[in-house]
């Protein structure tokens, strides 16, 4: 069945049309192919305006509900797709499953129609590194290969209709995103889970809840699929032996990483030798441990994308190197983790007066973990830039210093997201050295 046949005479409701760029995506898609389509938002016209204005032509045939929900369009329409943030609990979401009407996400629209071998990646940490390698190695012997997923700026849908019908689609997916599977009963065909983790309990109440939903992308796999799980990797062998060279390089977590890409890459098609071969070549991802500065003085890393205390453990350990001191920005919105891993590799390699925090509810937790001798040493600023011009300022104290942005808490406080968050920084950096050398 094609999308056109499956959306004919349905009349569908998109809850969430956001401003990432996610529900614009899934919008302009269900239009495209016939959808008779009802999107409704809690934020206001106002809050939503550039994002419709992206919907372009699309949004002529439209039927908005904005600033509010109305419970009768949650029983009223053939079927509902739901924006990754929309929860299940959501008491709307709820009267929908009473009343029976069916529930879908871009990640089921997506694996319902997509032709394409795909290969899923989800994990607490690692999966975006992970998904990006992956399509690194396919190039060298699937050129029209893809990644998306789990970004705004290549989301499953808006690649859907792109796609060959041939060629491995990587598609890095969220907790979230897998919560729907059950409902079509599909897995990629060849899943993968970089590890598991504390996260999103904000969202998934308990660390079962969250695993479940990341299990998902294991449950409906039929017999030829590949699942490559943390402990079926521990015994897997490569066809490539990963020099020291490369851990020291990219720290450890991401040796790791590059075991899983290798073999989902070869379970895919590509040989060893091709793998071995693209090693050298491997991209960092954007905002993930990412060095956007370095001179004789200060090293500047942009890792905006940890947003779990295990991330920023895994971001001190890789760049923790001796005499040279490590100046920490961290700080965001708590998730309901536990802070108290952070606070020991803290205590051991950044000096009080070197850790620099954006205030939020995860920076409460973090400041909490300390010391109080050592909560007394430490600065909080409630502006990112205030944040970027002290750790800059300290940096050129000292003859060499690597500064560290890893907030280890999600963003949305004061920012869009994560990717905003990162972006900012980096003009922030961009505008302190063009100054200094002006």
């Amino acid at each position: 069945m094609t999308p056109r046949e499956f959306l004919k005479n349905k009349s569908v409701l998109v809850v969430g049309l956001g401003i990432l760029g996610g529900g614009v995506a899934t919008t302009k898609w269900l239009v495209k192919h016939g959808a008779k389509l009802t999107v409704t938002d809690l934020k206001s016209r106002r809050e939503l305006a550039h994002s419709i204005k992206e919907l372009g032509s699309a949004a002529k045939r439209v039927r908005f509900v904005l600033d509010r929900h109305n419970s009768r369009d949650f029983i009223t329409h053939d079927f509902i797709v739901l924006n990754p943030a929309i929860s299940l609990s959501s008491p709307y979401v709820k009267v929908a499953r009473k009343a029976k009407i069916p529930l879908e996400n871009e990640l089921t629209l997506f694996l319902r129609f997509c032709k394409n071998p795909v290969i899923g990646v989800t994990g607490t940490k690692g999966k975006t590194t992970t998904a990006t390698w992956i399509r690194h190695f396919l190039k060298r012997k699937f050129p029209k290969s893809v990644l998306t997923g789990n970004t705004a700026e290549n989301p499953l849908l808006g690649a859907l209709d792109k796609l060959d019908g041939k060629s491995p689609v990587v598609a890095e997916l969220s907790s979230f995103q897998l919560e729907l599977l059950p409902s079509i009963k599909k897995s990629p065909h060849i899943a993968v889970l970089t590890n598991l983790m504390r996260d999103h309990l904000n969202r998934h109440s308990t660390m079962r809840e969250y695993a479940r939903a990341k299990e998902n992308i294991f449950k409906y796999q039929k017999k030829g699929d590949v699942a490559i799980r943390p402990n079926f990797l521990a015994s897997a062998r490569l066809g490539f032996k990963i020099l020291p060279s490369f851990g020291n390089k990219w720290g450890e977590h991401n040796v790791t990483n590059l075991r899983v890409a290798a073999l989902a890459a070869h379970k895919a098609g590509v040989s060893w030798d091709l793998i071995k071969k693209a090693v050298n070549t491997l991209p960092n991802p954007r905002f993930r441990q990412q060095i956007i500065f370095k001179s004789a003085g200060p090293t500047i890393i942009n890792d905006s994308t940890a947003t779990t205390p295990d991330a920023v453990v895994a971001a001190i350990k890789r760049f923790s190197r001796s005499g040279v001191p490590i100046i920490l920005i961290a700080g965001g919105t708590d998730k309901n983790l536990d802070f108290r891993s952070w606070a020991g590799i803290v205590k051991r390699t950044v000096a009080p007066e070197h850790l620099i925090l954006l205030e939020g509810s995860a920076t409460t937790k973090m400041l909490a973990a300390l010391p109080r001798s050592f909560q007394k040493r430490v600065r909080t600023f409630r502006t990112l830039e205030r944040c970027v011009s002290t750790a800059v300022q300290r940096a050129h104290l000292v003859s060499r210093a690597t500064v560290l942005f890893s907030p280890g808490g999600a963003s949305f406080e004061k920012f869009k997201n994560e990717f905003d968050r990162g972006e900012k920084f980096n003009r922030l950096i961009r505008k302190i050295i063009q100054k200094r050398r002006a």
